[in-house]
């Protein structure tokens, strides 16, 4: 008897001593579920989260330097666009683009026959196709699996972005959309530092998503004539 109650008692000092650890946790901000997250799974919520801020920057920065664009949309002003692009999780997919996305949307963006809002719909492409990447997901926890391929490929389609951001038409003085620094103009490298971090990070999430998964990535060798986005 004496036996059963001293287990008693350890059990509720255990219990005791588990709430009150739990207590504190939760006083510092702790969250249940983070126990279902590995190491692996904080570096991906910290990187995606990265990637969020760098495209927003981005949006900004295309807009100052483009600001025919919004005015193409009667009514938007650059938070509403930041509201639309990064207010919510998941698939991006408007109306005023014919609901495309991810590289559809930023071909369209890169078409010179398209009339509407060429930074908005370069960056929702741009935004959906990297949240196509992390499997449109915003938290990572241990059974989720990322695709060390739509990584890596989405990073390979950032580059193919920063290159036809580059190119000018034909006929045209200026491409259909300005980034860095012209002719006679201060110089400016904002936009491809930018894009550069962007990349960085999606090749670096591949290289974790490849020991994740035990797979290699395959890698595509890709001809600067033909400059298509690869598919994910």
């Amino acid at each position: 008897m004496q036996l059963i109650d001293n287990r008693t008692r350890l059990a509720v000092s255990i219990m005791a001593l588990l709430a009150s650890l739990l207590t504190g946790c939760l006083g510092a901000g702790f969250k249940m579920q983070n126990l279902a997250k590995s190491e692996v799974d904080f570096f991906a919520d910290a990187h995606y989260e990265a990637t969020q801020e760098l495209l927003r920057e981005l949006t900004g920065k295309l807009y100052r330097r483009n600001p025919a664009e919004l005015a193409k949309s009667p009514g938007a002003t650059l938070e509403t666009r930041l509201e639309q692009l990064f207010g919510r999780p998941g698939a991006l997919v408007f109306d005023e683009l014919a609901q495309v996305r991810t590289a559809d949307a930023m071909q369209l963006a890169l078409d010179p026959q398209f009339q509407g809002d060429r930074v908005f719909a370069l960056m929702a492409g741009l935004n959906g196709m990297i949240r196509s990447a992390y499997e449109y997901r915003a938290e990572f926890y241990m059974p989720d699996a990322l695709s060390e391929d739509k990584l890596y490929r989405s990073a390979r389609n950032v580059e193919i972005l920063v290159w036809r951001l580059s190119r000018v038409d034909p006929g045209e003085a200026t491409p259909l959309l300005l980034t860095n620094s012209r002719p006679g103009e201060q110089e400016n490298l904002s936009f491809e530092r930018l894009f550069g971090k962007l990349i960085s990070i999606q090749d670096m999430m591949a290289e974790v998503a490849s020991q994740r998964n035990d797979r290699l990535i395959s890698r595509v060798v890709q001809n600067v004539a033909s400059m298509v986005f690869l598919p994910l």
